[in-house]
C-alpha cells in the first residue's frame, strides 16, 4: 500500500507535526529523510529494510559511501542528503557555542563534540578553545593517532592557546572501541595539561572521552 493512502493520523510527517519528533520510531524518522520509495516498496517499506541492513540509525549515518550505496532503496541523493544533515548538525552546535557560555549550553558542548569525534575511526585529540566568557574561539584536531592511542604534546595545546588569546580550554578525544571509560593514561595527560596550561593562566574546565553515542565527563565526574 502507498503509503498516500495510509490514514493522515499513522503517516510519518502527520505524526511529527502532531506529537513532535520525539515521539516517532528511528523507522519513522528515517522515512521522513528518504521521503520515497520504490517500485517495489513505500517508503516505510524501504526505511525498515535500511535500518534491518544496518542494524541501528548510528551505522547507517555512520557508513563510508561506499557501505552506504551498498544498501537496498537508498542512492547517492539519500546520501549527499545524510551528509548535509550531519554538517549541519556541527556547524549550528559551533555557532551556539561562539554565542554561549560552554558551560550553559553543557549539552550542546557535549553534543558537538560527539558530532565531530565519534565517526573517527583512530583516535583523535581535539580542544576547544574558549573565551573568558567561556564562547568558543576555534575548535582545532590536534593530533591524530591509531586505534588505540595518540601521542599529545602539552606544549602544543598550550602554543594554540596563546596564539588565539584563549582564557580556558575544554579537552575532547574519542575512543574507537567505543567505550568512552578514561583510562590511566588519558587520566595521566589531563593532569599534565592542566599543569602546563595554568603556567599561562588558562583554564582547563573538562576533558570528553567520546564514545559511541555516549561520553564521560572528567568534571562530573571529579577527576579533573
Amino acid at each position: 500500500m502507498k503509503l498516500t493512502e495510509w490514514p493522515s493520523s499513522t503517516r510519518p510527517r502527520e505524526r511529527l507535526l502532531a506529537l513532535g519528533q520525539e515521539k516517532l520510531s528511528d523507522t519513522e524518522l528515517l522515512a521522513i529523510v528518504l521521503s520515497s520509495g520504490n517500485t517495489n516498496a513505500n517508503v516505510f517499506e524501504v526505511a525498515q529494510g535500511v535500518l534491518s541492513e544496518f542494524g541501528s540509525l548510528y551505522n547507517f549515518v555512520s557508513a563510508c559511501q561506499h557501505d552506504f550505496l551498498r544498501a537496498s532503496g537508498v542512492g547517492i541523493a539519500t546520501y549527499t542528503k545524510v551528509q548535509a544533515f550531519k554538517e549541519i548538525i556541527k556547524r549550528s552546535y559551533q555557532e551556539k557555542l561562539a554565542t554561549q557560555s560552554a558551560f550553559e549550553s553543557a549539552s550542546d558542548t557535549r553534543l558537538f563534540l560527539m558530532s565531530q569525534l565519534r565517526e573517527e575511526t583512530n583516535e583523535v585529540f581535539a580542544v576547544l578553545y574558549l573565551s573568558s566568557q567561556h564562547h568558543l574561539i576555534t575548535f582545532k584536531k590536534l593530533f591524530y593517532g591509531t586505534i588505540t592511542s595518540a601521542s599529545v604534546h602539552p606544549r602544543v595545546i598550550v602554543q594554540e592557546g596563546l596564539a588565539c588569546n584563549a582564557a580556558a580550554v575544554i579537552l575532547a578525544h574519542n575512543h574507537p572501541s567505543g567505550v568512552p571509560e578514561p583510562s590511566q593514561a588519558d587520566r595521566r595527560i589531563t593532569h599534565q595539561i592542566k599543569q602546563a596550561l595554568s603556567l599561562v593562566d588558562i583554564n582547563l574546565l573538562d576533558h570528553f572521552v567520546i564514545g559511541a553515542g555516549c561520553s564521560v565527563s572528567f568534571a562530573e565526574r571529579g577527576i579533573l
